[in-house]
């Protein structure tokens, strides 16, 4: 497995990873409440690759699994149940983590976070944050498995729609 920083001639596969992903969903579980379409979508993937922050894991030149990684909450994090008293840009959040559906349980998602991990370290921050949907278990399974703690159920003041609180996770560095 190999994962790479998109630059805008990913722009076309990243999109229709993502697809594929949020059509998988909807058709089946949609644990994260993702949108086909529109979030993960074109415009999202697009906006994140033009700030150097959107990923692709590519097996081959299959793309496999896919993420965001910034240091960007995109919400009210200060709420969080934090262990680590850290300030904005100490600490890198990952987003959008996806792995193509006929490759689940392949350990991909591990393999992502792993390069997380491993990448926000080598860059100096203290820890990762995410927050997830409360109902996608494998997402927090996969978290918990990784050695991220839970640090509460919140209003992150997104206000979407059907989405009123995330679990927040972290993993000191």
């Amino acid at each position: 497995m190999n994962i790479i920083r998109c630059t805008i001639e990913h722009l076309d596969a990243a999109s229709a990873f993502y697809d594929e992903v949020t059509e998988y969903l909807a058709a089946h579980i949609n644990y994260p409440k993702w949108t086909p379409h529109v979030y993960p979508g074109r415009e999202s993937t697009k906006t994140a690759i033009a700030q150097g922050v959107q990923y692709l894991c590519f097996v081959g030149d299959t793309v496999v699994g896919g993420f965001i990684l910034n240091d960007d909450p995109q919400g009210a994090y200060e709420v969080g149940e934090w262990k680590l008293p850290l300030a904005p840009r100490e600490f890198l959040i990952i987003h959008t983590l996806a792995v193509s559906p006929p490759c689940y349980g392949k350990g991909i998602g591990k393999f992502m976070v792993e390069y997380c991990i491993r990448h926000a370290s080598k860059l100096g921050y203290r820890a990762l944050r995410l927050d997830v949907v409360p109902e996608n278990l494998p997402a927090c399974m996969l978290y918990e498995k990784m050695g991220f703690t839970f640090a509460g159920e919140k209003d992150l003041l997104r206000n979407i729609e059907g989405i009123p609180t995330f679990k927040l996770y972290e993993k000191a560095l």
